[in-house]
């Protein structure tokens, strides 16, 4: 889809539809049409006053063939309580009015910013809304597909505001190539396969990438990452991928990205149940949404280094799967205890957050799709956020905020370490039922600290369950918009 601005008043932009966001309050429906023509300021009047159309928030109503007006229809779209419109509500709108449009056949669809936000702000928030809302799921599909697609997005804002319009653009660009590479079969996305996605960041940025193979991972004595890739066919790797500033870092720090790429998880010897088994192809987004988070870092280039460290493996009950019992030694020495195999993510995560220190990372930020636990305590609404450092914590939850990605901050007491002990090993892989996902961070603590460390537990928010207005049912992208943000303020 192609994206631009114009500064033309609405009245003379000619395209298919333009969207125009209204509030439900009347004082500031009469604010908005002030400006527009006054046939069309009339039949919006109507439209209200009959109640077809209040302004609530993602409403529809369409006004066709506008007196005064160059485009062909009006979609008015409902922006909800003008007090409460906020970052999230404009990238919603956005979204929703694009969906809504392509259904009714509109190829060129123009939209103009409304509310009180930072115009520059509006800017970026409407070419993501819209350019995330214009992601499909079907592309495997032979039948049946909907070939009604927006080629042509316009936002009616001056050249002024390009700057912004671009970085909209590489923000929800890189999200929805994570969502890409999550929505991918286990079968045509392998670790092999996900490695050479990296490689091909290589080729279109500035971008370093590395893939350590498994005779490199068995030099490192990455035992623990090993022991998981040690059931399946398909070789192991770790994917390293490096961004430096052209200019002197403005910090000493260094971005540690580390994400969990299970390309498929059938649970290993402890298999996990036949039901929503296929869902399991999305146990590698951690690692996508690193690998997006670089893509569009490459464009946006921050001041300081970002290293990506994605360890990618298949966990399958072969002949030569590791049994629960067994025990590994990981890169950091320490020993583990294997007694559930489908807690495999924290013992791939172990590794890659030792191999991340010692490449130099100062501040570290891990993603997984880890424990069902995380469901239970937040449901499907909010990503956990685990750190062993409080200042860290309080900018990465910042960065969420102004990123639009809700998250919250859940708890690391040393009282959980308790669970976390083994008769034969340094410790389990597993603790009790209670607390599944604060026993698993503080798992992967023990692999983290000293440097400052956060973990997301992203396993209730990397896959959207159903359709929503602004969104398909599929992979959600989630964290790629804060990473990039936490990088951009760093």
């Amino acid at each position: 889809m192609k994206t631009q601005l114009t500064s033309f008043p609405p009245e003379q932009v000619e395209a298919d539809a333009i969207a125009l966001i209204f509030f439900e309050e009347k004082d500031e429906l009469l604010r908005s049409v002030a400006a527009l023509d006054a046939d069309a300021s009339g039949l919006i009047g109507d439209l209200y006053e009959k109640k077809e159309f209040g302004g609530k928030a993602l409403e529809m109503a369409w006004i066709h063939r506008p007196q005064g007006f160059l485009a062909q229809r009006l979609l008015l779209v409902g922006g909800g309580k003008s007090a409460e419109f906020s970052s999230a509500k404009m990238r919603q709108v956005a979204g929703s009015a694009l969906r809504f449009a392509e259904k009714k056949g509109v190829r060129h669809l123009a939209i103009a910013p409304a509310g009180d936000l930072d115009p520059g702000d509006q800017i970026q928030l409407l070419a993501e809304g819209a350019i995330l809302a214009d992601y499909e799921t079907d592309v495997y599909k032979t039948e049946e597909r909907g070939d009604s697609k927006i080629e042509q997005l316009t936002i009616l804002a001056g050249r002024e505001h390009n700057s912004r319009l671009e970085r909209g653009k590489a923000i929800a660009e890189a999200q929805n190539f994570t969502r890409e590479l999550v929505n991918e079969p286990g079968n045509l996305l392998t670790p092999t396969v996900l490695a050479a996605r990296a490689i091909q960041l290589s080729y279109d940025t500035d971008l370093e990438v590395e893939i350590l193979r498994k005779s490199h991972l068995e030099e490192l004595k990455m035992g623990a990452l090993l022991g998981v890739a040690q059931g399946s066919v398909e070789p192991p790797v770790m994917i390293v991928v490096r961004y430096q500033p052209k200019r002197r870092p403005r910090s000493d720090e260094h971005l540690g990205f580390v994400g969990k790429a299970v390309t498929f998880d059938t649970g290993g010897i402890s298999i996990k149940p036949s039901q929503g088994m296929e869902k399991m192809k999305y146990d590698m987004a951690g690692g996508a949404a690193m690998l997006g988070a670089m893509k569009a870092l490459a464009e946006l280039k921050p001041a300081i280094p970002v290293t990506a460290i994605i360890p990618s493996v298949e966990n399958m009950p072969g002949a030569a799967a590791q049994r629960p019992g067994d025990v590994v030694t990981s890169m950091s020495g320490k020993t583990i205890e294997v007694l559930n195999t489908d807690a495999e993510g924290r013992l791939i995560l172990a590794d890659a957050l030792t191999y991340a220190q010692q490449q130099g990372c100062t501040h570290l930020v891990d993603a997984a799709t880890l424990t069902g636990s995380i469901v239970v305590a937040l449901g499907h609404e909010r990503v956990g956020v685990f750190s062993n450092d409080e200042s860290w914590q309080e900018r990465f939850l910042a960065a969420s905020e102004t990123a639009g990605e809700k998250m919250w901050p859940m708890p690391l007491d040393e009282e959980y370490k308790e669970q976390l002990k083994s008769p034969i090993a340094d410790l389990p892989n597993i603790g009790t039922r209670w607390g599944g996902s604060i026993t698993a961070a503080m798992f992967l603590k023990q692999f983290a600290d000293p440097a400052a460390w956060i973990h997301l537990d992203i396993a209730a928010m990397a896959w959207i369950e159903k359709d929503k207005p602004y969104l398909p049912e599929g992979p959600s992208g989630v964290p790629v918009r804060t990473l990039i943000q936490v990088a951009m303020d760093s």
